[in-house]
């Protein structure tokens, strides 16, 4: 896809998050508070990249998993750009930012927590 079929698929929010690496305000996101089973996706390509299986309530406000359905689906880009060393998820397919992952996690669960924006991501339920 095209930058301007991207831009035109996508609502203005979603493109100033997956496109331009903004964050969506904390506790509104659609899949905060989301239980079902199924496999979350890129908005933008469709990527596989988080299964409901991963999904844990971290208290933060964004949904957050303890890794990838497939770490060869997101890419990892070291982030500076609040003055503080985070690293930025992205989809590796399209280039579309997700969000961030931390050492926070779980730790019965490898200690991840990829804190992905709702806006970022469609669920196929089943």
């Amino acid at each position: 896809m095209t930058e301007e079929e991207i831009k035109a698929k996508l609502t203005p929010e979603q493109y100033e998050i997956l496109r331009k690496g903004a964050t969506e305000a904390p506790f509104i996101g659609q899949y905060v508070n989301e239980h079902a089973r199924g496999m979350y996706r890129c908005t933008v390509c469709g990527q596989q990249l988080f299964s409901s299986e991963a999904k844990f309530d971290s208290g933060t406000g964004w949904p957050s998993f303890t890794d990838p359905v497939n770490l060869e689906n997101v890419e990892l880009v070291n982030d500076n750009k609040l003055g503080v060393g985070r690293t930025e998820v992205r989809c590796k397919r399209c280039g579309s930012h997700l969000g961030h992952v931390f050492e926070d996690g779980p730790e019965d669960k490898g200690g991840k927590r990829y804190c992905i924006n709702s806006l970022c991501l469609e669920l196929n339920k089943g």
